[in-house]
């Protein structure tokens, strides 16, 4: 570089006459910050440009790295020179996979289909990916890369390809555990995430420790249900609603202890939604039952659905309390209704209880007989 910043003729030859890859990366470095600065005129850049691509090929993998790193950010970087940095063996690519935005979609669909996981998770790691991108890096790549494209907040991830996450790598660790961190899941991903959890907690619990496999399974699918409703308390649109609640009734879990945790978290419409597909009539029918003001439209309900007079107890005072307050999602809102339906069945049942043990109390009431409910 002359002393004004610009290319000289000294470097060029450089270039050409100094055998030694290190002067020559050097030099690279050199002329690659030169023109991502703004000291080369309109021929300089183009002549550094013609330099760029004779060292694409260069067969000292230093000076192509050097290269690579110099030129990954380089805005209106030439897409030539950027392909081939880019389709390069992996300690050259990585750089320009990473961070270079002259790659289209298109470029990185051919690098992920034809060069190796290095490849791959360098493009996983890009600062922002598309949905196509993403898919076609779960369809190609393996775990590693997988779990690399999940950590990256950056990246645009369909429903459909979470979904294909869980089927080719649900059991994985490596995978759960980014997928868990995500900022935002789809809630039918996350029920079947939950699920996927839980089973190898029960495995853990059932093979390390002194408890039964049935012992277990209650636990589990407490936790799971606790799990569950913080999602939805989270927020969820009335469709998101009704797809998780088809899947969880799909797979055999849509209990009246997960619709009673809705209520008790102030989710009248999961509770609705849920209670109609657990007892297969409308959605409009459920809402004039539950609000009939005898309490006989309730009580008809739960008969249908066979949940017990415990269940029934806690449902009609957690209604009671929704249609009493004025909730509007304002901070701290959930946290007092939830406290509020808490106390009314304390009161209701004449019991001692830990109010914030809400798992305790739902366990006790679900196994008392109808007779001591009607006697308390």
């Amino acid at each position: 570089m002359s002393n004004n910043g610009s290319l000289s003729p000294a470097d060029v030859e450089r270039l050409l006459m100094d055998r030694s890859a290190k002067a020559r990366a050097e030099t690279v470095a050199k002329i690659a910050g030169g023109i991502t600065g703004t000291s080369f005129s309109e021929t300089e850049r183009r002549e550094a440009e013609e330099i760029f691509r004779i060292l694409v090929n260069d067969a000292e993998v230093l000076v192509r790295q050097t290269l690579a790193e110099s030129l990954k950010s380089v805005p209106d970087l030439p897409h030539d020179i950027a392909k081939t940095l880019a389709s390069d063996i992996a300690d050259v690519a990585t750089p320009m996979l990473s961070f270079s935005n002259a790659l289209s979609d298109d470029d990185l669909f051919e690098i992920i289909n034809s060069q190796s996981d290095l490849h791959q998770i360098a493009v996983a790691s890009r600062e922002a990916l598309s949905e196509a991108v993403s898919e076609k890096l779960v369809d190609s790549g393996s775990e590693d890369v997988v779990a690399t494209l999940l950590h990256n907040e950056g990246a645009e991830i369909s429903d459909e390809t979470y979904e294909k996450v869980l089927d080719q790598f649900g059991d994985s660790e490596k995978i759960q555990e980014p997928m868990t961190q995500r900022s935002k899941l789809p809630i039918t991903v996350t029920e079947r995430l939950v699920t996927l959890v839980s089973d190898k907690l029960r495995e853990h619990l059932v093979t390390h420790h002194e408890m039964s496999p049935s012992m277990a399974t209650d636990i589990i699918l407490e936790s799971r249900e606790k799990t569950m409703i913080g999602f939805i308390k989270d927020g969820a649109s009335h469709s998101d609603l009704v797809d998780l609640i088809d899947q969880l009734q799909e797979n055999g879990r849509l209990t009246p202890t997960i619709i009673l945790r809705a209520l008790c978290v102030g989710d009248v419409d999961f509770f609705e939604t849920a209670m109609a597909k657990y007892s297969n009539i409308a959605v409009s029918n459920v809402h004039i039952l539950i609000n009939d003001a005898g309490g006989k439209g309730l009580q008809q309900l739960c008969k249908k659905s066979n949940i017990s007079g415990g269940l029934q107890e806690i449902m009609k005072v957690g209604l009671d309390v929704a249609n009493e307050l004025d909730f509007d999602g304002a901070p701290g809102d959930r946290e007092r209704y939830r406290n509020q339906v808490i106390e009314r069945v304390l009161t209701h049942f004449q019991d001692e209880f830990d109010g914030d043990n809400v798992d305790y109390l739902i366990a006790k009431l679900s196994n008392s007989s109808t007779g001591n409910t009607q006697a308390a």
